[in-house]
């Protein structure tokens, strides 16, 4: 049997697993925990406090509740099976055209990065580390504007991230999620579709403004321009309005984590 082929079957016969299944669906609901409490931080930041407003400052919240660092190991888990789970969904995609195919698989394989990521920042935290994604985004870009053609490397990143942000809006506005979910009529459903509008919009706009100031890091060659998420709801605080924009940013964020739930309960896998 070939490479591939040993691949292809070992992704399916992952897929078809009940208990990855379950850690998938659990998955959806960590990414839900995870987005409630960045959302609950925007919103205390939008209101004149202080707070870490992203995934790493999320998992430090966590530790520092009781038994956080048991939490932590369960969130690790089940979002390294979330990840998993869309690393075997990319790999088996059916779709005829090549194009689309590729397309589906570099879609999923980004998820499942992103997933795995995750898990991996989860498990430092509960191990004691206590990353700052805002000065890793800073040490990357200064590492990548040091290489040949640096900062067209740094301006094409933050490019596709703003793209990427569009995507998450252009997905809400048309309610295009619900291809992958199996979501029930009535007032349920329709409370699920609510939320996820309001949160792929309010999420796609927080990426936009992360790719915006990467790409004005790269113009600059100044990588103490860029940033993280963290990065973006403080350059949101600048703007016109600024206050009111990061809260609803933060609601948005907390609606989002809430359709992560109902994600986990509806999602087709």
């Amino acid at each position: 049997m070939s490479t591939r082929g040993a691949a292809k079957r070992a992704a399916r016969e992952a897929r078809s697993s009940p208990a990855l299944r379950a850690l998938a669906r659990g998955g959806y609901a960590a990414n839900g925990l995870v987005h409630v409490i960045i959302g609950v931080i925007v919103i205390v930041i939008a209101v004149g406090g202080r707070g870490e407003s992203d995934q790493a400052g999320a998992f430090k919240t966590i530790a520092a509740a009781p038994l956080g660092f048991v939490a932590l190991w369960v969130l690790a888990l089940l979002l390294g099976g979330l990840g998993v789970w869309h690393a075997a969904d990319g790999l088996l995609t059916s779709r005829r055209s090549d194009v689309r195919k590729w397309g589906v698989r570099i879609s999923e394989w980004g998820q499942a990065l992103v997933f795995l990521a995750l898990a991996a920042v989860s498990a430092s935290v509960a191990l004691g580390a206590r990353p700052d994604a805002d000065e890793t985004a800073e040490d990357a870009s200064r590492g990548v504007l040091t290489l040949p053609g640096g900062p067209w490397l740094l301006g094409i990143a933050g490019i596709g991230i703003g793209i990427g942000g569009v995507a998450f809006v252009v997905m809400g506005l048309r309610r295009s999620f619900r291809r992958k979910m199996s979501i029930p009529s009535g007032a349920l459903g329709s409370g699920a579709t609510v939320l996820g509008v309001v949160g792929f919009v309010a999420k796609g706009v927080a990426l936009v403004v992360v790719g915006i100031l990467l790409t004005v890091a790269a113009i600059k060659v100044d990588p103490g321009s860029a940033g993280g998420l963290d990065g973006a709801i403080r350059a949101l605080l600048d703007v016109f309005a600024g206050p009111f924009l990061v809260a609803v940013v933060g609601a948005g964020f907390i609606a989002y984590g809430a359709f992560c739930f109902f994600r986990a309960r509806y999602a087709r896998l």
